[in-house]
């Protein structure tokens, strides 16, 4: 996977069962690569608020209250890789 890159698109399998939308599988793939939200604001050029809400939105669409717990469902789910 290259970097920035999601696993699948939103529409594809198991992307497209939870909803997440293509920004959000990138964020999801630079979390599961342990960078921090700066981190993560800073590769995508994007503010750190932003990436933020996107990780509001994948907790919620995953039923994860953490990073761990978000990045475990997804390496679950097929999402990213394991």
């Amino acid at each position: 996977m290259l970097h920035g890159q999601p696993a699948a698109a939103a529409g594809d399998g198991p992307a497209g069962r939870y909803r997440l939308t293509p920004r959000e599988l990138t964020v999801l793939a630079l979390l599961a690569e342990s960078l921090t939200a700066r981190a993560i604001a800073n590769r995508l050029g994007i503010s750190a608020r932003t990436v933020h809400h996107h990780l509001e939105h994948i907790y919620r669409k995953l039923e994860a209250t953490d990073r761990l717990g978000a990045v475990l469902r997804a390496q679950a789910a097929g999402l990213i890789p394991q």
